[in-house]
């Protein structure tokens, strides 16, 4: 069995939850995964940005690089259907990625990754295409993982061991739209209470890259007012205890409101999937 490296972002967070995802990945791929818990008001886009940063922090190595699998568990619950959002794959670069299919989270990969087209699968088919070709399951355990919602901890795990493995998963292609012009959204607030925005600091309405005296207008929702933030290259250059909006660490060149030395969530009283701003087309 190779060991390959496994990380999973999942909105299923409890203690239990983890606890047993982590069982099962560690038994299928022989090394203990890294389960990072998504369990804000907004997974979806957290999830949305770690994926991105998280593909982006293997580049820039000078170098080659281990292979990884990502798992990401996030999954709308809207009704839509009728057991839960399918999951779907691809490659960035020698990675692979398994995804619930959600656009808030896929888009930004098309934007700022290029990636153009998903595999979405279909749980019933994926098992018994294993159970007839390459896998030691009953058809009445076929039918537990089918039936069952919980396929994040059954079907998941065993979709990227497949494809690990170079398994001949059936699949259908579908393509990623890209980002429309929307709302800018607070993504994740750090542990130093900076907003880690959805969007590029030069997308922002008005932004300006040298800094601009008039500034762009944020909504204080603790004091219910707005009030005018400068805009900053870098975080260094914004004065201490003041607020600002800079060029983050996160995305491609994403945007942060901050204030250096504090908290901007607390004193804008922003948290994650808060709306910051809003894009025009």
């Amino acid at each position: 069995m190779t060991r390959v490296p496994v990380v999973s972002l999942t909105d299923c967070a409890d203690p239990n939850a983890l606890a047993r995802q982590s069982a099962r990945i560690a038994a299928l791929f022989g090394a203990t995964p890294t389960v990072v818990p998504l369990d804000g008001p907004d997974p979806e886009g957290a999830a949305a940005l770690t994926l991105l940063d998280l593909l982006r922090s293997t580049d820039l190595t000078g170098g080659p690089t281990q292979p990884l699998v990502v798992l990401v568990n996030i999954a709308p619950r809207d009704g839509h259907w009728p057991n839960g959002v399918p999951f779907c794959y691809f490659r960035h670069g020698q990675h692979l990625i398994i995804s619930t299919l959600s656009h808030r989270v896929l888009a930004p990969l098309a934007n700022y990754l290029g990636l153009a087209e998903v595999q979405v699968t279909d749980v019933r088919e994926v098992l018994e295409a294993g159970a007839a070709g390459w896998a030691d399951l009953a058809p009445a355990e076929v039918e537990e993982m089918v039936r069952t919602q919980f396929r994040s901890l059954w079907y998941v795990p065993l979709l990227a061991r497949w494809l690990a493995d170079g398994r001949p998963v059936p699949a259908e292609p579908a393509p990623v739209p890209s980002l429309a012009a929307q709302e800018v959204r607070v993504a994740v607030v750090d542990n130093f209470g900076n907003c880690k925005l959805d969007r590029p600091a030069a997308d922002l309405p008005g932004y300006e890259r040298t800094g601009a005296a008039a500034g762009l207008t944020v909504h204080n929702r603790r004091e219910r007012r707005s009030v005018t933030v400068r805009c900053y290259d870098r975080l260094p250059d914004v004065p201490l205890g003041e607020p600002g909006i800079t060029v983050g660490s996160s995305g491609v060149g994403f945007a942060e409101l901050v204030v250096r030395g504090g908290s901007a969530a607390e004193l804008f009283g922003l948290s994650q999937g808060d709306r910051v701003f809003r894009l025009t087309s």
